[in-house]
């Protein structure tokens, strides 16, 4: 699934290119791209969005320390990306109802990013390669944070773009509202 959708992907501009070129550097080398042994490893996330209002989700992440999208590491066997960002887009949001938007039935990546992740403990420094998506929620007020140090904000395209404090982030709201404005 994730070849597929790599291999169907365009990237916006030569830095997404450069980002794109190295996930596609990683599927060709086989093995688990999946690996948190390995430096670079996939991960996947998705931007939450409430089409009738056209809000977004934004999610506090401690260890980031930054308000970010909800996603994360593919669980061990887990290779579609898809269904990765919609696992945790539900346990991170309480969410039940996600699905890709704008199309329920066919997701298509958004963003493809890659981003460094600070050593903490025995982990070392790294870098996911995170490959993006957008799901839609028609039951917004039924959101719930995860655990209380993971607040969640509903937010206009304009409110999230000033919060988010990462330019990669920005462009992926960019994106998402121009999908949410289509």
């Amino acid at each position: 699934m994730l070849n597929e959708l790599i291999a169907a992907y365009r990237p916006a501009d030569a830095d997404e290119e450069a980002d794109v070129a190295r996930v596609r550097a990683l599927l060709a080398a086989g093995g688990d791209v999946w690996s948190r042994a390995t430096p670079l490893h996939v991960t996947a996330s998705a931007l939450v969005v409430h089409p009738a209002s056209g809000r977004v989700l934004l999610r506090w992440h401690a260890r980031q320390e930054a308000w970010l999208q909800v996603g994360g590491h593919g669980d061990p066997g887990e290779t579609d990306p898809v269904a990765v960002a919609l696992r945790e887009g539900a346990e991170e949001t309480g969410l039940a109802d996600l699905v890709p938007y704008p199309d329920a039935a066919r997701a298509e990546i958004v963003h493809v990013v890659v981003v460094p992740v600070k050593a903490k403990g025995d982990e070392p420094a790294h870098e996911h390669a995170d490959v993006r998506f957008v799901l839609a929620t028609g039951t917004p007020e039924a959101a719930r944070p995860e655990k209380p140090d993971a607040p969640l904000r509903w937010l206009t395209v304009a409110e999230a773009l000033e919060l988010a404090a990462r330019s990669n982030l920005r462009e992926t709201i960019v994106r998402a509202g121009r999908l949410l404005a289509a």
